[in-house]
This record gives structure tokens, C-alpha cells and sequence, in this order.
């Protein structure tokens, strides 16, 4: 499993580099855990989905379990945030 640091979100474009599944899980987990970031469940939905969305399994079994703790408010502004990031990349 690949391991890179996460400084911030605006590493997640990683300049011309495309981010593949694995990529965007491990941003989810890092954000899921606090872990090199600030614990943000939005921030940790919203990789887990694009994770999701490429093909990621297990990303979908970790986006279902934080949207039991998740409002439906934080959800929703998760999955704006996951929209917003799929059209600038």
C-alpha cells in the first residue's frame, strides 16, 4: 500500500498527477483518524466516496460506517464537496 503524507487538501490534486482509488482511501482514512490532518468525518466522506467511485471497496464500507455518526446535513456537504472535486479534476 502506497504511503504519502498529507499536509492539506490542496495536496490531493498533486499537481498533474492523476489520484487513483487507493490515493484518495488513504486520504479518507487520514482524515477519518486525524491522522498527519485535523479528524474531519466530511473531509474523510468525501475521499471515501471518490475511493468508492473508483473501484475502492473497502472505501464504501468506511463512507457507511462515518455516515452513522455523520448529521444529514454533513453528509449532503460531503458529497457536494465530492462533486465539486470530481469537476475540477
Amino acid at each position: 500500500m502506497a504511503r504519502f503524507e498529507v499536509l492539506s487538501e490542496d495536496m490531493a490534486a498533486m499537481g498533474s498527477q492523476q489520484m487513483n482509488a487507493e490515493m484518495l482511501f488513504e486520504l479518507g482514512m487520514s482524515y477519518a483518524s486525524g491522522r498527519d490532518v485535523p479528524e474531519d468525518l466530511v473531509a474523510a466522506h468525501k475521499w471515501f466516496n471518490l475511493a468508492a467511485m473508483r473501484g475502492y471497496r473497502e472505501a464504501a464500507h468506511y463512507r457507511r460506517e462515518i455516515s452513522e455518526v455523520m448529521s444529514t446535513s454533513d453528509i449532503a456537504e460531503a458529497q457536494r464537496a465530492a462533486r465539486e472535486w470530481l469537476g475540477m479534476h
